[in-house]
């Protein structure tokens, strides 16, 4: 079983400094047939105006991922971190028994694209923790490159949570495969570009939910960076 959710189909949050647009239920967007998938809770795409930011806020019990397409993320936290996400890294946090944080566009003119994921645990109370990481280009060139998993595999941001999320960069005309276990479902979001996942085509902001299926076998139709979460 393969539902497609376009991008358009999308909720949306639009404030001065914020376009976001939100594949599940969030804030102010209710949705009952798109409230989660699986264990994969949220999945924002936000474009952030210079000087654009959120203001210190808590989260607790959800461990949270974060990916800057374009333009810097500024983040500060609770526990004493201070950084900048830039493309190419990721940042995990486990909310846990509770974190404060605030994320802003540290620039005076350049806007921010990114996408802020949230997994639910696998049980309530883990302790708060931060980590950042940048993963090679070269990792994700034509192949699947895993950047978040239950036991850290292959250098991957460890998560509390039976669930991989991996993601590639294509050319058009390239493709890879993923093969998904008896009992599992995937969803397949196309962060940039276009791309075919098992016929269907999609573009920026669309994806796919897939239950049933032993193979995903994802094109480019132009360039293309698509992330693909593998769910229990």
């Amino acid at each position: 079983m393969i539902a497609l959710r376009r991008g358009t189909d999308r909720g949306t949050t639009r404030i001065g400094w914020l376009n976001a647009r939100h594949s599940f239920s969030f804030g102010g967007y209710v949705d009952p047939a798109h409230h989660h998938f699986r264990a994969l809770r949220v999945l924002n795409d936000d474009r952030v105006a210079p000087g654009g930011g959120f203001d210190t806020h808590g989260h607790r019990d959800m461990e949270i991922l974060t990916t800057v397409l374009s333009g810097a993320l500024e983040h500060r936290d609770s526990m004493g971190n201070g950084e900048v996400l830039r493309p190419g890294e990721w940042q995990q946090m486990t909310a846990g028994t509770g974190i404060l944080h605030s994320e802003f566009n540290p620039s005076d003119n350049e806007p921010l694209h990114l996408l802020q994921i949230w997994i639910m645990p696998d049980r309530k109370g883990h302790t708060p923790g931060y980590r950042q990481k940048a993963f090679p280009a070269e990792g994700a060139a034509g192949k699947w490159q895993v950047v978040a998993s239950p036991d850290g595999v292959d250098g991957s941001l460890s998560i509390h949570q039976d669930a991989r999320v991996y993601q590639t960069r294509l050319d058009a005309g390239q493709g890879v495969r993923h093969e998904l276990a008896d009992g599992r479902g995937a969803f397949v979001h196309v962060a940039t570009g276009a791309a075919t996942v098992n016929g269907h085509e999609l573009v920026a902001g669309d994806a796919v939910k897939v239950e049933g299926e032993p193979v995903i076998e994802v094109t480019g139709t132009n360039a293309a960076t698509v992330l693909l979460f593998d769910l229990a």
